[in-house]
């Protein structure tokens, strides 16, 4: 059987923040990602202010416009210290 080791928070980021941290990284405002994503503007902003869960599908279709895992965004501030 493998080992597998357990995954540890290092940080506490929300999913929303998450979108907000990887767009505004790469110069995107959320007009520009809403176009891209095809997201209305004001939903991404709702993500982005925890005011709408972000979703899995609603998490596939950012990160695919932000060319990050959909993980990322789901799942911010864990991070495994070795691979398992």
């Amino acid at each position: 059987m493998r080992k597998y080791t357990p995954a540890k928070k290092r940080i506490d980021v929300s999913p929303g923040e998450s979108v907000r941290i990887i767009r505004e990284l790469q110069g995107l405002s959320q007009t520009r990602l809403s176009a891209l994503c095809g997201i209305p503007q004001t939903t991404i902003s709702s993500i982005e202010n925890g005011r709408v869960n972000l979703g899995v599908e609603r998490a596939k279709t950012l990160a695919t416009a932000l060319h990050c895992h959909p993980a990322v965004l789901v799942f911010p501030g864990w991070q495994l210290d070795n691979a398992a």
